[in-house]
């Protein structure tokens, strides 16, 4: 029987979702996975790691690095765009914080997570212990995308509205089965370790308050803990049997086991495991904000084509679903005056006023004197939030802009649905374009062309080691 009748007989005898789980990681052939996913898969942990090597050019990524050398001190695991190697564990846990470094990462739409932020390290991590091929770390990485998108469907994004971060809560889940594929653990140990990886899952979105550098953490973290609950379950470690479905299981358990706990779907979990990849749903981000903000931000940049003057506009209304309000919209005069420049990746109103003023929205507009500047600030002030009860959220994030001219006129538009999301994804080539303006900041073209290369043809390397090592700085 195959990977898909296997899951398929799993799922119609209500086998726990833990079984299931650990079945499709452990019995998931590479060949398994049609080719377009597979191709899908490598550009996708491209645009990872450009972002994480765009992310070595501030100063959070030294001073993150420096802490954890101070009592990791050096491994055999690269780090993405620096001159440094550490211990699987550390190496995970800063690979993960570089690649959510700018909130450039992918998103799953539906999921609400950013899960190559977490699996990837995870994987890179888990290949140089084991020695594993390119096909064996491919492998591993789908395996944990697809985990990880589908326990964050579940949820039906109600973590946000509780103030969890779904991509450290579940990307842990992810990375365990993708780790643990590759340190060889079987399906009874791999489900002891999803067990153990209840007590590992967190993360508080309390950083939307000061522009704190936790939410950066969270993949990592969930990363590396995955490691470590791989790597105890394979030992015999006895895990709790009930961790998305139990008393006190992943969802009762942050969801507070009330009327938002009646909105989950757990039936999501494996529902087209093994034949309808979401990896296929997971959307590559054209901006370097809130994946929440991108439809109000490509509505902007299309009205400002027929503003001659920003100046002229009395106000501005942006419309976005009230489950996105907490991100990014509230409280008001937090966003208004972002404080540096994650306060302003989570600010609907800086964003907008921002892509207005300039007429587009890159890292530049999130500079320490753009982000001062008074000409923005001033437009800032005359955006205000409604809600969009039209909005396709989760399964796509809308945005609506509608503007006031001081002469009376009025003009808008509407983005339904997000460029990026499955459908409207960016295409490959828009992907190998983003990843080489990133590494761009960093090393040469003929350096970019042996990393893009080391990555596109992963499947063909014999020891995935070997090819992340060009992407060490």
């Amino acid at each position: 029987m195959n990977i898909q009748a296997k899951i398929a007989t799993d799922t119609a005898s209500t086998a726990p979702i833990r079984e299931v789980l650990a079945e499709f990681a452990a019995n998931l052939d590479h060949d398994d996975v049609p080719a377009n996913v597979r191709i899908r898969a490598h550009h996708h942990m491209l645009d990872a790691i450009g972002i994480a090597m765009a992310s070595t050019r501030y100063d959070f990524a030294h001073k993150t690095l420096v802490g954890l050398r101070a009592v990791a001190g050096d491994g055999d695991v690269p780090v993405f765009g620096m001159p440094a190697s550490l211990p699987m564990r550390d190496a995970a846990t800063m690979n993960g914080f570089l690649c959510h470094g700018l909130d450039y990462d992918d998103t799953h739409i539906a999921g609400i997570v950013h899960p190559t932020a977490s699996v990837l390290p995870a994987v890179v991590s888990a290949a140089a212990h084991v020695g594993a091929t390119g096909r064996e770390m491919t492998t591993a990485y789908i395996i944990g995308v697809e985990t990880a998108a589908r326990l964050g469907m579940c949820a039906k994004s109600q973590f946000h509205q509780v103030g969890f971060h779904p991509t450290g809560m579940i990307g842990i889940f992810g990375c365990v089965l993708a780790a643990g594929r590759l340190m060889g653990l079987n399906a009874k140990q791999l489900e002891n370790a999803q067990g153990l990886a209840l007590s590992m899952a967190s993360g508080s979105m309390e950083f939307l308050e000061d522009g704190a550098w936790n939410k950066r953490f969270h993949p990592g973290w969930a990363a590396s803990s995955a490691i470590t609950a791989a790597a105890l379950a394979k030992e015999g470690f006895f895990g709790a049997t009930a961790p998305y479905d139990g008393r006190f299981g992943l969802f009762n358990a942050y969801l507070g086991c009330g009327p938002r706990t009646a909105e989950v779907d757990l039936s999501l979990a494996t529902k087209g495991l093994g034949s309808e990849w979401e990896l296929l749903a997971t959307a590559i981000k054209p901006y370097p904000t809130c994946h929440f903000t991108h439809g109000a931000i490509d509505a902007a940049l299309i009205l400002r084509e027929e503003i001659a003057d920003p100046a002229t506009i009395e106000s501005i209304t942006v419309k976005v679903p009230e489950g996105v309000h907490k991100t990014i919209c509230e409280p008001e005069a937090n966003k208004k005056r972002p404080r540096n420049d994650y306060d302003a990746k989570f600010s609907v109103q800086y964003l907008v006023a921002a892509a207005l003023v300039r007429g587009q929205l890159t890292l530049a507009e999130l500079e320490p004197d753009v982000l001062v500047a008074p000409d923005i600030l001033a437009l800032a002030d005359k955006v205000s939030f409604a809600d969009d009860p039209e909005s396709p959220f989760p399964a796509a994030y809308s945005g609506e802009v509608i503007i006031r001219l001081a002469d009376g006129a009025e003009m808008r538009h509407r983005e339904h649905i997000n460029r990026g999301a499955a459908d409207r994804p960016l295409s490959n080539d828009e992907i190998l374009a983003k990843f080489r303006d990133n590494a761009a900041m960093l090393v040469n073209e003929e350096t970019i062309d042996r990393q893009q290369d080391a990555l596109l043809f992963l499947d063909e390397t014999e020891n995935a080691l070997d090819a992340m090592y060009v992407f060490s700085g």
